[in-house]
């Protein structure tokens, strides 16, 4: 039993050693270090703590009813407002299959949390999957 109990110790041990032991995940840990001369400092990283999501429906109907209202066209709504990525997403909720019914895509922005209430009285609505 103490053989067992000795073989699983080590391979747990060196499960611990190597577990990080390849190139890749140690670029990840090192991410945030910068090289300047021959110090090291951190960078400041960027606070992605402070943007929401906010969306509004593309206007896309089924069997191609409607006018699908493009990811640029709409980002012409938040005017004064920075937004740093958008996408088309579905918004993963079953639907009725009949022509004309929603498709459930939404043209969906993220934005700086500080912008929101003025998004939100835009007829944005905050995105939440």
């Amino acid at each position: 039993m103490s053989k067992i109990m000795r073989n699983m110790f080590l391979t747990f041990a060196c499960l611990g050693v190597f577990a990080c032991a390849n190139q890749a995940c140690k670029i990840e840990e090192r991410k945030d270090i910068v090289m300047t001369g021959n110090e090291k400092t951190t960078s400041q990283k960027k606070d992605l703590t402070s943007r929401v999501f906010v969306y509004k429906l593309d206007g896309s109907l089924q069997c191609e009813q409607g006018g699908k209202v493009s990811l640029d066209t709409m980002k012409k709504e938040l005017d004064g407002i920075e937004v740093f990525s958008s996408e088309n997403k579905h918004d993963g909720m079953m639907r009725i299959q009949v022509c004309g019914a929603p498709t459930g895509f939404s043209n969906v922005y993220e934005i700086d949390q500080k912008d929101l209430e003025k998004a939100l009285k835009l007829g944005f609505k905050k995105w939440m999957n």
